[in-house]
């Protein structure tokens, strides 16, 4: 009797105990790597992923990490980071660009990879179709190759007398050179001659801002890719103020800068959803069979205080598109 009393009170004790350490159980946490340009120049954009996450139940140092890497407007770092993402064995990798995604996909096939934007997936070869990407890359593309012609288009009707065009593009980065093939027949539609500026790093804008001024060009557009990203924004708008030639680029951060006009997809808007995505794939989803997402939304950003400072009036038809406009 005594036997089995004891043995009561050692399973009134240990059962309670099994449970407790049941419920505290440590919960796991998911490692995410964040590829991308730069913090300052990303920041609104990581922290609608944050946000975005945030809403989906994925609190960042409490059930998820994230791993940040930052090209910081150099394409030759990309793959290094791609690599040190992947040694980590990180759940997911998200990638901001083409270049970033091309990189994180030479390096694995087997961790899932997310793009926030990237130009035509298919046409860089990231994956088979839209609807059914197959591998490990999913996301969202940036319908690169109509906005680099949607570029093209609103510099003639900014400046409607415009014959020549001085393109900067960068021929190492994926999404820069595609862009600068597209908008080669769109230009003979326009009646606009281009004069290409190839340049590959921050340290060749100077050289190049000189062949602008050399080229006899009335306006200035300037291809996606680094290093006329978001990271070199500022030296890039000084240097297009100098050349006093109305511009447009694909980044914010540009006309933020001083640039004289904007037009793309809303990057922000893009990374919030990248993190359905992610949340998706944490949860057992293949990347291969999401479907990747064309963006809806887009900004047309015009600075009135740089068209008044080199002298161009901005139509009205083109002003009341705007979504914004700095004064």
């Amino acid at each position: 009797m005594r036997k089995i009393l004891r043995l009561f009170l050692i399973m009134t004790i240990l059962i309670p105990c099994v449970a407790m350490a049941a419920g505290q159980e440590t919960t796991r946490i998911s490692r995410i790597g964040l590829l991308t340009g730069s913090p300052s120049a990303s920041g609104p954009a990581l922290e609608m992923f944050r946000e975005g996450l945030r809403d989906l139940g994925w609190i960042e140092g409490k059930n998820v990490t994230i791993e940040y890497r930052y090209g910081e407007g150099s394409n030759r770092r990309v793959p290094q980071l791609a690599a040190e993402l992947v040694a980590l064995k990180v759940d997911v990798i998200v990638v901001g660009g083409a270049t970033p995604a091309l990189a994180a996909k030479k390096m694995t096939a087997a961790i899932p990879i997310v793009m926030t934007y990237a130009g035509d997936p298919v046409g860089t070869g990231l994956v088979a179709s839209l609807a059914r990407p197959g591998g490990n890359i999913t996301g969202l593309s940036s319908l690169s190759d109509e906005l680099s012609t949607k570029r093209l288009e609103l510099l003639k009707e900014i400046v409607p007398k415009l014959l020549r065009v001085a393109v900067l593009w960068n021929p190492e980065a994926s999404s820069s050179a595609r862009s600068w093939e597209i908008i080669q027949p769109a230009a003979k539609e326009l009646g606009l001659q281009l004069h290409s500026i190839q340049v590959r790093s921050p340290e060749e804008l100077d050289k190049a801002f000189a062949d602008v001024a050399k080229a006899g060009a009335g306006a200035l557009a300037i291809m996606p890719g680094s290093p006329f990203g978001a990271t070199n924004a500022k030296q890039v708008s000084e240097l297009v103020a100098k050349s006093r030639l109305p511009s447009i680029s694909n980044e914010t951060v540009f006309v933020e800068s001083g640039g004289l006009a904007v037009y793309a997809e809303d990057r922000s808007y893009n990374y919030r959803r990248a993190a359905t995505y992610v949340d998706k794939i944490l949860k057992g989803a293949k990347p291969g069979d999401l479907p990747i997402e064309q963006p809806t939304k887009f900004e047309l950003i015009i600075n009135l205080k740089t068209a008044k400072q080199i002298g161009v009036t901005i139509p009205p038809n083109v002003l009341a598109r705007a979504d914004r406009v700095i004064r």
